[in-house]
């Protein structure tokens, strides 16, 4: 059993990753889904900034890598090969990291053209302007507080980092190749 994190920038192809890996027969773990059902619980409406502020509000009441330790549990239970998305905490790379099965993917493209996709996902966290996928982004790329977004140190500290400013298939290749790697 492997477990595969993946870390990035907003729009980079997670997702895409994801979805490859899925039919690779990986079972999927999702951050955003387990911070969704948290708003949900509380009645919190589900965009961007309320996200960060209760998924950094669960870190620091209980660790730095509480979330990734939750989908972690999950997803060594299944005792198949898993992908957590979407890691954004040094935190959580270390914590998972100390796990040994572990293996982080980043992955990153020119920011005109992750904008131009968030626009096409059209998610509940997307309905943004250029200038605000940019602002959210820099705030999500440093910060010296362990529980708060640190993305290019996340991105910095995997295993393979993989440039996405190509085709879904051109990916899709790049994936494959980290996989027969892997193995």
């Amino acid at each position: 059993m492997i477990i595969i994190g993946i870390t990035g920038t907003i729009g980079a192809g997670k997702g895409t990753i994801v979805d490859f890996l899925i039919e690779k027969g990986f079972v999927h773990y999702s951050v955003r889904t387990f911070i969704t059902q948290e708003l949900n619980r509380r009645g919190i409406e589900v965009n961007r900034d309320n996200m960060v502020v209760v998924a950094n509000e669960m870190r620091a009441k209980n660790s730095p890598s509480y979330i990734i330790e939750q989908l972690y549990e999950q997803a060594s239970q299944s005792k198949q090969n898993c992908i957590i998305e979407s890691i954004r905490t040094i935190g959580e790379v270390e914590q998972l990291k100390k796990y040994g099965n572990f293996c982080l993917f980043a992955v990153d493209a020119k920011p005109a053209l992750r904008y131009n996709r968030i626009l096409e996902r059209n998610s509940e966290t997307d309905q943004i302007t250029y200038e605000v996928f940019l602002e959210n982004e820099k705030r999500e790329m440093t910060s010296d507080d362990m529980n708060k977004q640190n993305l290019s140190k996340c991105i910095s500290m995997a295993n393979y980092i993989i440039e996405n400013n190509g085709t879904k298939e051109e990916l899709n290749r790049k994936v494959e190749e980290i996989l027969n790697d892997i193995k």
